[in-house]
């Protein structure tokens, strides 16, 4: 095991840092300090091909001008908040809007778009980088200063582990992803239609014409939401249920997980023999098949389509400062936020 640091930049004389994690089988991690971002996961297929399964960059100008949130850690809170407002203990908050009149993914200077500190651990059978950040009291327009660490650790099992922890010094709300786009054909070679998805999950979160939560859990049975028997990601692209052509033909919903770290959200690609098993202590995963991703230039030399990789968000439920029935995503003075999401790379 080993981790290896380079430059990758600069930005407002800030250097940004590149971290290679190797184990002993091949397989490598590479993440940057510029919004924890990692820009690649290489892993083998049936065949031992050691390739890319994720969408990501090579440089940071790039990083700089992208808008899908490639690989990105989000926050302060992941998805979705209508109208960038909320109350909390009666006092009103509102937060930077940047998608519309609602705030998106932590917002216009979100998690994803600051440098962090990283540090480097190396320990027998597994490494990896501790990502460290103070966001202050009113960024974005949330209340407190929020200490959150994010740890990327890569085993010799092929696991990513991502480990979030925080505390705040004013009670506000906190739920925060990785945002990595999974392709698991290797290199891009083919769109994720044919990758096969399993969640353990009854319920998803009906939508509105803006994709925020109506408040209503619908069910799943007889629908293309089902996925709790294997199913390709193409069916809901060519669904006319009004949920998948509300997002641009496919999935950007949330699903309600029904158990956790019990193998509860299975990717499988057919063709290349991968698998991804994602296991989570979060009450939710947010499915986005990339229904929205631009049809123009290049991504590492393949063309920008819909359809390149697939988002599972783990996390709190989007808009849920909103809606009292959600689970709470409010952080209180001095409580210990934590939660882990296991991302275990395989073969069939």
């Amino acid at each position: 095991m080993e981790v290896i640091k380079e430059d990758f930049g600069e930005l407002n004389n800030q250097s940004i840092y590149s971290f290679k994690i190797t184990n002993d089988r091949g397989a490598e991690i590479t993440c940057i300090n510029f919004g924890c971002i990692i820009t690649k996961i290489i892993v083998p297929d049936k065949q031992g091909n050691l390739e890319n399964v994720v969408l990501g960059y090579d440089t940071l100008e790039e990083y700089l001008n992208d808008t899908a949130f490639l690989g990105a850690v989000v926050g302060r809170v992941g998805g979705r908040i209508k109208g960038a407002h909320f109350e909390l203990d009666g006092r009103s908050y509102t937060l930077a809007k940047n998608e519309k009149i609602n705030h998106l993914h932590g917002g216009i200077k979100g998690f994803n778009r600051v440098i962090w500190d990283a540090e480097v651990f190396e320990n027998g059978d597994a490494a990896g980088v501790q990502f460290k950040y103070l966001s202050p009291d009113g960024e974005q327009g949330y209340p407190g200063n929020v200490r959150i660490n994010v740890t990327y650790t890569l085993n010799n099992e092929n696991e990513l582990i991502i480990t979030y922890d925080a505390d705040t010094d004013q009670k506000t709300l906190l739920t925060v992803t990785n945002h990595s786009y999974f392709n698991l054909t290797g290199n891009l070679k083919r769109d994720i239609l044919n990758h096969t998805l399993k969640i353990k999950s009854d319920k998803f979160l009906e939508l509105d014409p803006e994709f925020i939560p109506t408040g209503t859990l619908l069910d799943v049975r007889n629908t293309p939401f089902d996925f709790t028997q294997e199913r390709s990601i193409k069916t809901g692209t060519v669904s006319n249920h009004p949920q998948n052509d509300l997002v641009g033909e496919g999935y950007d919903h949330p699903f309600v997980l029904n158990s956790n770290r019990d193998r509860e959200i299975v990717l499988k690609d057919p063709e290349s023999g991968r698998t991804l098993i994602v296991e989570t202590d979060e009450v939710g995963v947010v499915v986005y098949s990339g229904n929205s991703l631009s049809n123009e230039g290049e991504i590492r030399g393949v063309p920008w389509r819909k359809y390149l990789g697939i988002c599972l968000e783990t996390q709190g439920l989007p808009d849920a400062i909103n809606h009292p029935t959600f689970p709470s995503v409010v952080l209180d003075k001095d409580q210990k936020y934590f939660s882990v999401t296991r991302y275990r790379f395989g073969l069939e």
